[in-house]
């Protein structure tokens, strides 16, 4: 029996033949490791750009938020600034209104007329008969009691003050006239006491004298005259030109 004998070529090629098969399994898994790392590096890079995409998307929508949050308490501290300027505004016009309204009161009472005695009856009227009187009645008569005092009916400089009527007469008694600034003249007379005296500038209310029964009196009252001039014989009907001037008898 002989010995079966392989030729030399065909182990070669089969030798050749396993390495390239071999060669060929490595390159293959090679390449499907290759192929698997790259898939791998490319989900990872994926992710992390994502996260990263993710990150920035909540924090431009945060920013957003707080830029709408100080947009809004911006609009709120304009708005109430507004709200506060108008108040302000409102608050000063009301104030100039008032103080308007008050330096006009205070001008008005400042220049208004009053009576010149209170708590009085009126007695006898301008242009009245009588046996008391040469003439007609030259003023308008109050009745009050001794001592009343007698007011300033309205603001100026005293012209005449003292006994036998300040100069118009005895019948006056004791008197007071008094200049005005719209070129009237107001007397008072029959007075008990004097408390002025010529040149003496008074206002609207003050106290010139006090009422009595001097001169030709029938009873003690204030005798008050309206005068275009400082003397006996121009005077005008008193009651009439104090309501004139807003004085309720």
């Amino acid at each position: 029996m002989s010995q079966r004998v392989t030729p030399r070529f065909s182990r070669t090629s089969l030798i050749r033949t396993r390495a390239a098969v071999l060669a060929a399994g490595m390159g293959a898994s090679v390449v499907l490791g290759a192929g698997v790392a790259a898939a791998a590096d490319t989900t990872a890079a994926s992710s992390a750009a994502g996260a990263v995409q993710a990150q920035a998307a909540a924090q431009a929508e945060a920013a957003k938020v707080q830029a709408a949050k100080a947009e809004k308490v911006a609009e709120a501290r304009k708005a109430a600034a507004a709200k506060a300027a108008k108040a302000e505004k409102a608050a000063a016009v009301k104030k100039a209104a008032a103080a308007k309204k008050k330096a006009a009161a205070a001008k008005k009472k400042a220049a208004s007329w009053i009576d010149p005695v209170k708590s009085y009856k009126l007695s006898a009227s301008f242009a009245q008969n009588g046996g008391m009187w040469a003439s007609k009645h030259s003023g308008q008569d109050y009745a009050v009691p001794t001592g009343t005092p007698v007011l300033a009916a309205h603001g100026g400089t005293v012209v005449k003050a003292g006994g036998n009527g300040a100069g118009d007469g005895p019948a006056y008694g004791n008197a007071v006239v008094i200049k005005h600034g719209d070129k009237t003249y107001s007397q008072y007379a029959h007075l008990s006491s004097v408390n002025v005296k010529a040149g003496q500038v008074v206002k609207t209310g003050q106290k010139i004298a006090s009422s009595g029964n001097t001169g030709n009196s029938s009873g003690p009252h204030l005798h008050f005259e309206i005068r275009t001039s400082p003397n006996y014989g121009s005077a005008v009907d008193p009651a009439k030109f104090l309501r004139s001037k807003g004085v309720q008898l």
